[in-house]
């Protein structure tokens, strides 16, 4: 009887230490993924084709897509409506074309972003012919619906990302692109042996942090390439670089 007194004891224990965590790990290789030749993508959340009720997203952010896309190719025109897109090329260029007359080339080291608002409709195509693109593109769902849509883009030098946290997207710092929502995307590349500490902006947000390339500590989990985890009921993350790592946090509403 004692046994399973005992028994039991550590049962309702493990559940309730189940309840309280805050946090999810979503593994590089637990990630979906489609390959279309031209396009090769792997998906955080459920996308497209990829469905998965557990991966549903994380508070108002939707989707984080990892695509590499082939020279020349591309997404051809297509519409939006009501969703904050910001695009980060990690390696090659989009050739960007909407409906509101925007045209231009992000580079590696460029961020974009979109307020898709009443709608609008774009492309996105490599600019290169030859050498294959690599972007992370995030959906969020706006603050405020049906505002007049929007386009921006704006360089940040590798060296404003050393060993540091830099603020890239936010709903008030001048200093960055404008988002309609209380979110805030932010980067860094640390060396190894760098310790940092994330205080977040927003009562009532959480934070994704998704590992761009090395390894890295977030609050005592082990996270490698492309590896993510999300975080709430917190006001800060701790991170620790195991290697020299470069990683990307999103911070969002949970509601």
């Amino acid at each position: 009887m004692r046994t399973i007194f005992y028994s039991i004891i550590a049962i309702a224990f493990s559940l309730k230490m189940v309840a309280q965590q805050n946090f999810v790990i979503h593994k590089a290789n637990t990630r979906g993924s489609s390959d279309h030749g031209w396009l090769k993508a792997n998906f955080s959340f459920s996308f497209a084709d990829y469905y998965n009720p557990q991966k549903m997203g994380f508070g108002k952010l939707l989707v984080l897509n990892d695509d590499f896309i082939a020279g020349g190719k591309g997404f051809g025109t297509h519409p939006h409506d009501n969703m904050e897109i910001v695009t980060i090329p990690l390696e090659g260029a989009l050739e960007h074309k909407d409906s509101k007359g925007n045209h231009g080339v992000i580079n590696a080291g460029d961020i974009q972003i979109m307020s898709a608002g009443t709608g609008i409709r774009h492309s996105e195509y490599n600019a290169s012919k030859t050498l294959t693109a690599n972007t992370l593109q995030t959906w969020i769902l706006p603050a405020k619906q049906n505002i007049e849509p929007r386009y921006d883009q704006k360089t940040f030098k590798q060296e404003d990302y050393k060993n540091t946290l830099k603020t890239v997207v936010s709903p008030s710092d001048p200093n960055t692109l404008h988002i309609n929502q209380n979110a805030v995307y932010t980067i860094g590349k640390l060396e190894q042996g760098q310790i940092k500490e994330y205080n977040l902006r927003f009562k009532g947000n959480g934070v994704y942090v998704f590992i761009i390339d090395g390894e890295t500590v977030i609050n005592n989990q082990n996270l490698t390439k492309r590896d993510a985890i999300g975080i709430w009921a917190t006001d800060k993350i701790n991170i620790v670089a195991s290697t020299n790592v470069h990683l990307l946090i999103i911070e969002v509403p949970m509601e």
